[in-house]
Formats: C-alpha cells, sequence, structure tokens
C-alpha cells in the first residue's frame, strides 16, 4: 500500500501527539504531555504559526512533519522552519521521510516561504544524507536557547 503525506487536521491529534512524544523522547527531549498538547494544539487552530504534515498507509500514520512559519532578514520574508521530523522506527529507510521533506518544501513554495531551515543533531548522520540528497546545504552555526518559562 502506498504512503500518502497529506496535511492534518483535527481528526490526527492524537497521532501527531503520539508520534512527537516519540521523537522527543527518543531524542532525550524533557517535554511534559500539557506542555506538547499545548505546542500541537497551538498550531491546529492557528495556521499561521504552522502546519503538520502526516505521512500514511492505509489507517495507520507512519510520519510526521511539524512546520513552523517565521519572518527572518536572513531570507529576506517567510521562511519555514522544518521543526521536527518523524517515522516509526520500524519503517525508516523506505522513502516516508523523503516523502515528508518533498511535502514540506512543496508547503513551503506553496506558502511563499524564500527557504527552508532546521536542525540536525550532530549524531544523526543518516539523516544529514536525506537532507544533503534533497538539497539542503549544512551552515555551521551553534543553536544557544535561553528558556523563558
Amino acid at each position: 500500500m502506498p504512503v500518502v503525506v497529506a496535511p492534518a487536521g483535527p481528526a490526527d491529534r492524537p497521532h501527531l501527539l503520539a508520534l512527537l512524544a516519540a521523537q522527543l523522547a527518543e531524542h532525550d527531549i524533557a517535554l511534559d504531555t500539557p506542555g506538547l498538547e499545548q505546542a500541537v494544539d497551538g498550531m491546529l487552530e492557528d495556521p499561521r504559526r504552522g502546519a503538520f504534515l502526516v505521512a500514511r498507509e492505509g489507517d495507520e500514520v507512519v510520519g510526521v512533519a511539524c512546520l513552523a512559519f517565521i519572518w527572518t532578514l536572513e531570507h529576506g520574508g517567510l521562511s519555514l522552519w522544518l521543526d521536527e521530523l518523524y517515522v516509526l522506527p520500524a519503517r525508516r529507510g523506505q522513502g516516508i521521510g523523503r516523502a515528508l521533506v518533498h511535502a514540506t518544501l512543496e508547503e513551503g513554495r506553496r506558502r511563499g516561504c524564500k527557504a527552508v531551515d532546521l536542525e540536525v543533531e550532530a549524531s544523526h548522520a543518516r539523516v544529514e544524507g536525506l537532507y544533503r540528497r534533497e538539497g539542503f546545504t549544512p551552515h555551521e552555526r551553534r543553536r544557544w536557547v535561553h528558556r523563558l518559562t
């Protein structure tokens, strides 16, 4: 059965929460359930904040991409931040991540974005290969965070 990538809607909320919780756990990122629910609901309620794409095989959601939209000086306007991309471990290496990246790029073009940015943990060489093959180029930077809450 082919995998189909499409925008997520409110009915996909349980799938989004499950996949994104798995993603965060896999990367040892601590976010409590209410925090994750608030973030997902905020994007589902206001499409200006971002969007989710889901990869489905039949009735099963096997992957997700979380897209955030920001206005940047660096790119001279609207850009897309690929905040999360996650494929179920048993389904990796089957082209699902690539399909989600293609759909992300298309969504960025559709919305008039100038660029797509993302980050990759240093230990994830496999996913770096995916992004290189899809035309992304690395920028030697360090990400810094100052939590406000």
